[in-house]
């Protein structure tokens, strides 16, 4: 299996261009199955998840062409199955994204229990919840079954605002008949994204951006040119790892609203960035101090549903943080396991209390140095990458696939940026 070896100690510095957001390509490229038209999606990550959804598409009949950078051209005429392929739901949680837009299509959805990141119990209560309202009738077995006659519109309140289940929802109401209210939903940019790609096919959606998403069914959905935002959790990782290295970086080709969470939280640690139009800059050497809160208390960093701080960036944030001075908690309460690998980061000297699966105290700086590293998911590969990039000698860090699922071409696009890093 290949593994990333890493020399630490080095800033990196130049300029760099974000890539699309990986959760707003994944539920686009499932939403390509609601119509027999073409769809054209542009900056779309060239990434591992990207692959597998491409995979899942192209199995139901569909042809997926590359026809040029990022950009890709779907088109699925008759759906031959309606059965998810069980090796690609394997490999990626998103794969119950095309449960939706199946039902919606064809009445019917198979699919087999979904993989992904390992980090704590994900639950699908809500994505049955969301579909069993709109009409669906759900089996288990080896697999789910969802099938339904008919898809009508409802007033549906989510006992919890997942990102999927809202997206599995809209994509089945956008073809329902009548009204449906979702209230609770999801909100975050990449949802966003889903939702105003699906009205430009035709959908009718209001609320977007909000927690209430009103949506009038149609009978059918046009092929559309559309292309997705910046992917913020990588920005966010970048200004990590320039921050934590003591390095400048220039990031092309953001979208500054969707920073504004990630802009409070790094601003706690005395991290800061200048806004220019699409591109931000990330000063050399920042003075990384943690700003305590009134009275000298120690600040808490906590992740939340957008437009929260997002859990994707709990890991980042957690390494960069044994690079400041001073004290900070660091409360995960989305996933009780996401906080698990912050042992590794101990054992190359960083200096953390984990206080539960849920909480951990950091005091920096500490002098960190390389270590042999296992990625358990794509976050916490990241961090490892940024700690292994600040520490003192050499890391080795293995089952680098689950980084490669979200962040597109990392070992070039870091080496440009002067890192001393390869794959072998």
């Amino acid at each position: 299996m290949s593994e990333y070896l890493i020399e630490g100690g080095v800033p990196i510095k130049g300029v760099i261009r974000a890539s699309g957001n990986k959760n707003a390509a994944l539920p686009c490229i499932a939403a390509a199955l609601l119509t027999d038209e073409p769809v054209i999606l542009r900056n779309i990550p060239d990434i591992e998840d990207v692959q597998v959804m491409m995979e899942i598409y192209t199995a139901f009949g569909g042809a997926a062409e590359s026809i040029g950078p990022n950009a890709w051209r779907l088109s699925l005429g008759n759906v031959k199955t309606s059965e998810i392929p069980l090796e690609q739901a394997r490999k990626i949680r998103a794969s119950i994204l095309f449960a939706g837009p199946l039902l919606a299509r064809t009445g019917k959805a198979v699919l087999p229990p979904p993989g992904g990141d390992v980090i704590g119990r994900r639950r699908l209560d809500t994505h049955f919840l969301a579909l069993t309202e709109l009409g669906a009738k759900v089996k288990s077995n080896s697999a789910f079954v969802f099938t339904a006659k008919t898809l009508k519109g409802a007033d549906i309140f989510l006992d919890e605002a997942s990102v999927t289940a809202t997206e599995n929802a809209v994509m089945a109401a956008v073809l329902a008949k009548g009204e449906t209210i979702l209230t609770n939903a999801a909100s975050e940019p990449h949802v966003q994204d889903l939702c105003n790609m699906l009205v430009s096919m035709g959908a009718r959606i209001n609320g977007i951006g909000s927690n209430i998403l009103t949506i009038n069914g149609v009978k059918k959905l046009s092929g559309c040119d559309f292309e997705i935002g910046a992917d913020f959790m990588e920005v966010g990782s970048f200004i990590g790892l320039a921050a934590a290295t003591g390095g400048e970086l220039t990031i092309e080709g953001i979208r500054r609203r969707d920073l504004r969470p990630a802009k409070l939280a790094f601003g706690k640690l005395g991290i800061k960035w200048e806004h220019e139009g699409t591109t931000i800059h990330v000063p050399a050497r920042q003075a990384m101090a943690v700003n305590t809160d009134l009275g000298g208390m120690i600040p808490k960093i906590d992740d939340a549903p957008w437009p929260g701080f997002p859990p994707d960036l709990t890991s980042i944030i957690t390494v960069v943080a044994t690079q400041v001075k001073g004290t900070v908690l660091i409360h995960e309460k989305m996933f009780e396991s996401r906080m698990f690998f912050v042992d590794k980061l101990i054992g190359m000297g960083a200096r953390i209390v984990l206080c539960d699966p849920h909480r951990a105290v950091v005091t920096g700086p500490a002098r960190l140095t390389g270590s042999e590293l296992h990625s358990p998911d794509v976050r916490a590969g990241m961090a490892m990458i940024i700690a292994a990039m600040c520490a003192q000698g050499k890391s080795v860090i293995r089952n680098i696939y689950q980084i490669e699922r979200g962040y597109e071409h990392i070992v070039a696009r870091l080496s440009s940026l002067g890192a001393r890093i390869v794959s072998r």
